[in-house]
């Protein structure tokens, strides 16, 4: 596990062909809000939102597995355009090889970013395995690299950045540097 962006890690985004977000923790802050009369409310990062669009605007495939039911998801997915959204969602593996397997796309060019321990066994399989910097610690300990930001705060536009810039990516003549 490393914060720091290495040649390793660059060279295994450059292979991505798809990024898959688990959501509470890592496209949210993992705090579950209620209104008074027992609405759900989702805090998520418009900066996130907005790397996500950018990589699905450039062929990178993007999903999203998540644990946990929500129409709130469902909706800030479409809104973004991702395609590959699945919810209630315990056993994560499965559904991954389900989404590897109708994509055609193999292990190492597949980015998973996690936080908590059910994130491990396709963290175990995927090319390029990411943690959100408040992950569990035996997420942490299985990550190639850890965002130096929490999730729900910009990690996944972190991970979205190094993967445009390893893809070489300009958007309106800006060249995204990889740096955090």
């Amino acid at each position: 596990m490393t914060s720091q962006l290495t040649d390793e890690i660059i060279a295994k985004a450059k292979n991505i062909q798809l990024v898959i977000f688990d959501v509470d923790g890592v496209l949210t802050d993992g705090g579950l809000y209620f209104t008074d009369d027992g609405r759900e409310m989702k805090k998520f990062n418009v900066k996130d939102g907005l790397g996500i669009s950018l990589l699905i605007k450039h062929n990178i495939e993007v999903a999203v597995i998540t644990g946990r039911n929500s129409v709130i998801v469902a909706d800030r997915m479409r809104s973004l355009g991702v395609n590959h959204v699945y919810q209630g969602r315990l056993n994560k593996l499965e559904t991954y090889e389900n989404l590897k397997a109708a994509l055609r796309i193999e292990d190492q060019h597949v980015a998973f970013v996690g936080d908590d321990v059910i994130d491990i066994p396709i963290m175990d399989r995927c090319g390029l395995p990411v943690a959100v910097a408040d992950a569990h610690d035996s997420v942490l300990d299985k990550a190639c690299w850890v965002t130096s930001k929490k999730g729900g705060e910009g990690a996944a536009r972190q991970v979205c950045d190094v993967l445009l810039c390893s893809h070489d990516i300009k958007v309106n003549g800006y060249e995204f540097s990889g740096q955090q």
